[in-house]
C-alpha cells in the first residue's frame, strides 16, 4: 500500500480530546477539556430557536455573514484601536482552531520558523507541522511563567517568520504585561515578523489584571493577524465560530485559504451568535464577575486539600503540581499521562498531563479548569480529597 503522509507522524492525537474520551468512558467530572457545563445566554438561544425557523439555511459568503462581521467589527474596533472594515478585515471561521490554522498557513511557507511559547496550547505544534513550518520554542519560566528577552531575541535571530502569542495563556493562565508586549512587539518590528494572537479568552480576566490586545499596540496593526472566537465568551465552544481580524492584504489572502478548508461557518449559527456580538458592557463585567467566583471557589478548595497550583491571571485554567504523588512507591515509573488515567479511574476527576504542553522535560503539572457550576467543582474538590489519602 502507499505510504501514508509523513507530516501525520510528527504529532499524535489531541491528548485533551483523548483525556475527555477515558472520563465519558468512566463517569469522570471532566475538568479536562475546557468547556462550561452550563448554558449560552438565554437571549441567544431564543435568537437561535428563531433562526431555526426563520433561517438562514443556506450558505452565507463563505468569509462570513454581513450582519455578523458588522456586529464583530463594532465590538473589537475600540479594544483593538482600529477601525476595523467588516468587509475587507475580517474572515469568520469555524471555530478559532480553524482561526490559527488559516492565519499559519496564509503567513507560512514550507521551511519557514515560527516561535511558540511553552508550555503552549497543544494545537500550535500540530499548526506548524501541517503548515510546513519549524516550531521555535522558548520558555516561559515559572512560577509567574515570563520569558526572558534574551531567549527570545535569540528566537527571532533565527528569522522566524511569525510568533505565536496566546493571551491570556492556555495552559498557564498567564496575561501578558504591556511591557512584555512591547518587548514582542519590538522584536517582531525589528526582525520584520508577523505575530499570530490567540486570544480566546479576551473576556476572562481576573482583577487586577487587564487584558492589552497585540495589535492595539504602535505600529502593530499591519504586523498583527489575531484570532479568537465566540466559544468561551459565550459558553457556545459546540457552535464553532471563530475569526480572524487583520490587515486588508493579509486577510484577502486568508479568505482564500479559509474557502477551500471549510468553505464557510454555519449560518443559522451566525445569525443567533450577532445577539451576543451586541451584547453592551455589563455582559462582560457579568463574565468576568462569573468566573472569578468559579476561581476563587476552586483556588480555596485545592488549598484546603493542600495542593500546589497555579492561580491563573486570565482563562479558566490551573496547573496542580503532582511531584509529591509520582514521588509514592505505587507511583514509581509513572508517566504524567498514566497519573492522569489512573486519577480518572480511580478519583473519578479528568484532567489534562502538563507534558501535552511543555517542550520542555516537565511531568510534574496536570491542567484543570473551572467552567463548571458550583456544584460541579464542590463534588471535584470532594473526590480530589482522595488524592490525600495517598499520602498517609
Amino acid at each position: 500500500m502507499p505510504e501514508l503522509s509523513k507530516r501525520v507522524s510528527q504529532f499524535t492525537d489531541s491528548v485533551i480530546r483523548r483525556m475527555t474520551r477515558i472520563s465519558d468512558a468512566h463517569g469522570a467530572i471532566n475538568l479536562s477539556q475546557g468547556f462550561p457545563d452550563f448554558d449560552p445566554p438565554r437571549e441567544i438561544l431564543d435568537a437561535l430557536a428563531k433562526a431555526s425557523y426563520a433561517g438562514p439555511h443556506q450558505y452565507s459568503i463563505t468569509f462570513g455573514a454581513s450582519n455578523f462581521r458588522r456586529a464583530l467589527a463594532d465590538k473589537q474596533s475600540g479594544p483593538f484601536g482600529h477601525d476595523i472594515n467588516p468587509d475587507t478585515e475580517i474572515v469568520v471561521t469555524c471555530g478559532g482552531t480553524e482561526a490559527m490554522m488559516t492565519a499559519m498557513m496564509t503567513v507560512c511557507n514550507p521551511g519557514d520558523k515560527v516561535i511558540v511559547f511553552s508550555p503552549f496550547y497543544e494545537n500550535y505544534g500540530a499548526d506548524a507541522i501541517l503548515s510546513g513550518a519549524e516550531p521555535i520554542y522558548v520558555p516561559l519560566l515559572p512560577p509567574d511563567f515570563h520569558f526572558d528577552p534574551a531567549q527570545l531575541e535569540a528566537a527571532f535571530q533565527q528569522h522566524p517568520k511569525a510568533l505565536i502569542l496566546c493571551n491570556p495563556s492556555n495552559p498557564t493562565g498567564k496575561v501578558f504585561t504591556r511591557e512584555e508586549l512591547s518587548t514582542i512587539a519590538a522584536l517582531a518590528e525589528k526582525y520584520d515578523a508577523f505575530v499570530i494572537t490567540d486570544e480566546v479568552y479576551e473576556h476572562i480576566i481576573f482583577k487586577p489584571y487587564v487584558h492589552t490586545y497585540f495589535c492595539s499596540l504602535p505600529g502593530m496593526w499591519e504586523r498583527t493577524i489575531s484570532c479568537s472566537s465566540l466559544s468561551k465568551t459565550y459558553s457556545i465552544t459546540g457552535w464553532r465560530l471563530g475569526y480572524l481580524i487583520g490587515p486588508a492584504h493579509v486577510i484577502e489572502r486568508a479568505k482564500q485559504v479559509h474557502d477551500f478548508l471549510t468553505v464557510g461557518a454555519a449560518a443559522p449559527l451566525q445569525e443567533a451568535a450577532v445577539t451576543g456580538l451586541r451584547f453592551g458592557p455589563e455582559y462582560y463585567d457579568g463574565l468576568q464577575k462569573l468566573y472569578t467566583e468559579k476561581r476563587d471557589f476552586f483556588v480555596e478548595g485545592l488549598d484546603a486539600l493542600g495542593l500546589a497550583h497555579t492561580v491563573p491571571q486570565g482563562s479558566y485554567f490551573i496547573m496542580v503540581d503532582i511531584a509529591k504523588f509520582l514521588a509514592l512507591p505505587q507511583f514509581k515509573g509513572f508517566s504524567d499521562l498514566e497519573f492522569c488515567e489512573w486519577v480518572i479511574r480511580n478519583v473519578g476527576v479528568a484532567a489534562v498531563p502538563g507534558s501535552s504542553f511543555f517542550r520542555e522535560d516537565v511531568n510534574n503539572f496536570i491542567r484543570l479548569h473551572f467552567a463548571r457550576s458550583r456544584d460541579t467543582l464542590a463534588v471535584a474538590i470532594d473526590r480530589l480529597s482522595k488524592l490525600n489519602d495517598l499520602l498517609k
